[in-house]
């Protein structure tokens, strides 16, 4: 069976809460989520029922996840929770359930399962270029303009490649 790991999406639409099924998750994504909750009481007892494992993945995963977003360009959009829900997966060999675009296409591009929650998911995946609206160039890893001092936009390299 595969393991199912969950994003913070996953919580806020119940999932874990209306299955018996396991599922997995780090510390950050339960830190970012016990809100949901106000007594907790929900998020324990999936933990004391092992209906829910926190799991932490190793450096190792996060490093491969962080250079994989900073080469597809979702990097500057992904959360520190984010970043370890993938690399969770990617541990595991899972399927991750979410429904944020940048954690599924990162995901995706890895070779990741991903389940949708709320939506129908993904289409396809792309990679993100930055472009300033300004002066027209094109960058990568910078948020500003070097030239002009715009904030960079960004688009889908096939949108990028049209002219």
């Amino acid at each position: 069976m595969v393991s199912r790991v969950l994003d913070a999406s996953a919580f806020y639409a119940g999932i874990p809460f209306a299955s018996s099924e396991k599922s997995y998750t780090t510390s950050l994504v339960l830190d970012e989520i016990k809100h949901i909750k106000k007594s907790h009481e929900a998020i324990n007892v999936l933990i004391d029922t092992k209906r829910l494992e926190i799991v932490d993945p190793e450096e190792i995963y996060l490093e491969k996840v962080s250079s994989k977003a900073r080469e597809t360009g979702d990097f500057q959009t992904l959360s520190g929770s984010d970043i370890s829900v993938i690399a969770l997966c990617l541990k595991l060999n899972g399927e991750l359930v979410t429904d944020d675009f940048a954690v599924s296409n990162t995901a995706r591009h890895l070779n990741l399962k991903v389940a949708p929650v709320m939506t129908e998911g993904i289409t396809r995946v792309v990679s993100w270029v930055y472009f300033c609206p300004g002066c027209k160039k094109t960058f990568s890893k910078v948020t500003k303009c070097p030239l002009c001092g715009n904030r960079l936009r960004r688009k889908s390299m096939k949108l990028a490649c049209r002219g």
